[in-house]
């Protein structure tokens, strides 16, 4: 067997793995002004940073939003299209030596995947993710730049943002530690730091994920949930996280590759047979 490149497309963003016998090879992720610009940058990079023929790629793999804007192969090499749940799925089971868990793809917004043995099937999703956390910041930060929004978030604190269990009660409810959360920016007065508020706006968004990906394993026995995306890079996932899964005896897992795992998943849906279509 050939190469098999996976393609995970975005709006602007590209990200893009080859699969060698199993093996990752090399992720890469380009961004663009547009889905096209943005396949076509990464491929032709990817091919040509890693020294590949084309003659050794075997499939490409195409998935994510992206991928509905093309319609012909890409550079004469056999091209299909893989759903991006089952891409989720496959890419997040990937090594992971589970059979059964949740999969948690934050991005813009956030999808769950229920897999179970070989069976992928996508449950639902929240309106809430990175697109979140840019809105907001735009609107009460005065920026979309991701990266200054983790840098000030690193210097805030909750404790003038966030209203706590400790805040209005000085005993522990039962199963509630006092420095729950009990309302998210339900102290944040009106000339909070910055710093404070790109804490609160991440926070908000990693604990809304975190507690809908709990209510949605309760009529299940899956206590595993594997979170992939762009979202997983953000430091704060450690904390916020960690404390999710002592207080409801689950484990949130952050795989290697985690923002390359629909990628991954496009690759493995060709290598295992999956359900794809051709591009022709």
């Amino acid at each position: 067997m050939g190469i098999v490149i996976g393609i995970d497309v975005g709006g602007s963003t590209t990200k893009i793995v080859g699969v060698e016998e199993k093996k990752i090879k090399s992720p890469m992720f380009v961004k663009a002004t547009d889905p096209v610009t943005s396949l076509f940058g990464a491929l032709g990079k990817y091919i040509y940073d890693n020294d590949i023929s084309l003659s050794n790629i075997e499939k490409v793999i195409l998935t994510g939003v992206g991928s509905a804007y093309i319609d012909q192969s890409l550079y004469g090499l056999p091209t299909a299209k893989a759903d991006e749940f089952i891409a989720n799925g496959l890419g997040a089971q990937y090594l992971s030596g589970l059979h059964n868990l949740l999969v948690v793809s934050m991005g813009t917004g956030t999808s769950l995947v229920k897999v179970t043995d070989d069976n992928v099937e996508h449950i639902g999703g929240l309106g809430i993710g990175g697109g979140t956390i840019l809105g907001l910041s735009k609107l009460l930060l005065k920026t979309q730049d991701f990266q200054q929004i983790v840098s000030l978030a690193e210097h805030g604190s909750l404790s003038n943002i966030d209203l706590q269990i400790k805040d209005i009660t000085r005993y522990p409810l039962p199963g509630l530690p006092l420095d729950v959360t009990a309302s998210i920016f339900g102290k944040a007065g009106a000339n909070a730091p910055a710093e404070d508020v790109a804490l609160g706006i991440i926070h908000m968004v990693l604990q809304t994920i975190g507690q809908c990906t709990v209510f949605a394993s309760l009529n299940s026995n899956i206590k595993d949930f594997v979170l992939i995306g762009n979202l997983t890079r953000l430091p704060q996932c450690a904390d916020i996280f960690s404390g999710l899964e002592k207080m409801c005896n689950v484990r949130f897992l952050i795989p290697e590759y985690a923002e390359y795992r629909t990628a991954i998943g496009a690759a493995l849906a060709y290598i295992h047979k999956k359900i794809y279509k051709e591009v022709v």
